[in-house]
């Protein structure tokens, strides 16, 4: 009889791996990251230690009309490159190293700063719009300064992330010390991507940011088709082109967050077809304009974005995800394990289905932008 030898953390492909969490107030009560850490580490297992990050929106109230640009530096000098680059296309209100303490199982960071931002008017007016502008200058700076990486660049929010497990990068950057109306959070298990600095979730743009488990098989067809209208995808790993899909969307093609969702994760052609003849064509109209920016694979997305969040499915269920509310407060997690251990007692708990997005927004606010 052959004898089996035990299993070892380690030593098999977790499919199924990745852990995301989300919380948001609907009436925009800030509260500490210390929730957020505890919903993320009760899911520990499903992550390797190769990445883990966080965003969080409403974080910085006094600066809350500047870009907050999160940056990545290798050294001093490529550090002093990129301050040119901003001098010479924006006004820099204030700018600091983003405070860090040290953690024992977190190596190798480079520098890390944050710098408040608004753009030269004159650099932009009558050719682009604010925020096209600022997210042409992130592209330019990630693709043509190596050793720079701008990670977060939206307003009143900061990404948080790095190489290690995410509860190891919660104390690193002091998230408890930090408050928020909405957090999202994120454990790594990458199974055909490096673990790097960059390559840790979240992925953002502007107000938009993204995790993700999962994987896309289709990404060398949505990245060929989103790279058509001007964005580069150059950081090691497939959950980038997800953001820059819904920044495409929802901010340039004026989509709201559901009908972006239903671009993503797009009902199948036999279910469009039962559909009342209204909703029926608003279906397949999207289908056929944005083919390309259909996502396969399996895969549970949290999006922030400007006043809101969206948690999302493939469109058959690949990966768990359940939501979980309590009075104003929504709780979005990989496990109800994870809700549970921060909100015991619920008003209602259930798992959407396929393709089917959930989305809820500050009180008195609508889901982005209006129905095309």
């Amino acid at each position: 009889m052959v004898k089996l030898k035990p299993m070892s953390e380690g030593m098999v492909r977790i499919p199924s791996g990745c852990a995301i969490s989300g919380m948001f107030s609907r009436n925009g009560k800030r509260f500490s990251g210390e929730d957020i850490i505890k919903s993320i580490e009760i899911m520990h297992d499903r992550s390797n230690g190769l990445g883990g990050g966080f965003a969080a929106y409403g974080i910085y109230p006094e600066f809350k009309e500047y870009y907050a640009f999160h940056i990545f530096f290798d050294d001093i000098e490529a550090q002093r490159r990129c301050e040119a680059f901003l001098d010479k296309h924006f006004e820099i209100a204030h700018s600091s190293e983003i405070p860090t303490r040290h953690v024992a199982n977190i190596t190798e960071q480079p520098l890390i700063w944050r710098y408040f931002v608004l753009p030269f008017t004159s650099h932009y007016i009558s050719k682009m719009d604010e925020r096209e502008y600022v997210a042409q200058c992130v592209f330019t700076i990630n693709s043509d300064y190596k050793g720079c990486f701008v990670f977060s660049s939206g307003k009143n929010l900061g990404v948080f992330k790095g190489v290690g497990y995410p509860e190891d990068i919660a104390r690193f950057y002091m998230l408890e010390d930090y408050y928020g109306y909405c957090f999202t959070a994120h454990g790594r298990y990458p199974t055909n991507t490096p673990g790097w600095w960059g390559g840790a979730h979240p992925f953002s743009l502007l107000d938009y940011t993204v995790i993700h488990n999962g994987e896309i098989s289709s990404y060398d067809a949505n990245r060929r088709a989103i790279e058509m209208y001007g964005y580069k995808c150059a950081l090691l790993t497939d959950t980038e082109v997800i953001a820059y899909i819904i920044d495409y969307l929802h901010r340039k093609k004026g989509l709201t967050m559901q009908e972006s969702a239903w671009v993503i994760a797009a009902p199948f052609w036999q279910t469009i077809e039962r559909m009342p003849e209204q909703d029926r064509a608003l279906h397949q109209y999207l289908r056929m304009a944005f083919s390309a920016l259909l996502i396969n694979g399996p895969f549970s997305i949290i999006v922030g974005f400007e006043n809101g969040i969206m948690a999302l499915n493939d469109r058959l269920k690949l990966r768990s995800m359940v939501v979980g509310e309590k009075d104003d407060m929504v709780y979005i997690a990989s496990e109800e394990s994870a809700i549970r251990i921060i909100a015991p007692v619920l008003d209602k708990i259930y798992a959407p289905m396929g393709g089917e997005p959930f989305i809820a927004t500050l009180n008195g606010t609508e889901d982005g932008y209006g129905s095309i």
